[in-house]
């Protein structure tokens, strides 16, 4: 209590407490197929999902993706594609990897902003998207939001 003066007292604040979910780290343990072109950035991201408990499968290329589903027996919860990449597109990952595994879920990564890639005829509008560069913090929380979503490659955009 605090004194307001000629003897009327107040309550005393509560100090600010923080938000423990927010402050609490995203983590998971589902299986992630991480499609990267880029050896840097396909690293960098492995290591982001490993360190918050997930399995990560990698692959540099599409083709080389199909390889390692069909060599991987156990399940694969989220596939996290680059849009742009030689060979086969993300999207044309996903198309092909949903035919064999139907409940995956898809959050495809580029530099390009959503309204560009959708623009370009390279995404349709609602996909789940996060730009590059990301915080391991994003793409924790993008990979739960795409993970906790009720149908395959859902989810709102992300900027």
């Amino acid at each position: 209590m605090r004194c307001l003066g000629a003897g009327k007292l107040a309550e005393a604040p509560e100090p600010a407490r923080p938000d423990v979910a927010a402050a609490a780290p995203l983590r998971g343990s589902e299986t992630v197929l991480l499609v990267e072109d880029d050896e840097m950035v396909r690293n960098l991201t492995r290591r982001m999902l490993a360190g918050r408990g997930y399995t990560v499968l990698t692959a540099s290329r599409g083709e080389d993706a199909m390889g390692v589903v069909e060599r991987h027996a156990g399940p694969i919860d989220l596939l996290v594609t680059d849009v742009v990449m030689p060979g086969m597109s993300g999207r044309a990952v996903a198309q092909r990897l949903l035919a064999v595994r139907p409940g995956l879920k898809v959050l495809y990564l580029s530099g390009y902003t959503d309204d560009a890639i959708v623009h370009h005829g390279m995404l349709e509008p609602g996909v789940a998207f996060l730009q590059k560069p990301f915080s391991a913090d994003v793409l924790a929380r993008k990979v739960r939001e795409v993970l906790a979503g009720s149908s395959p490659a859902s989810g709102a955009s992300d900027r």
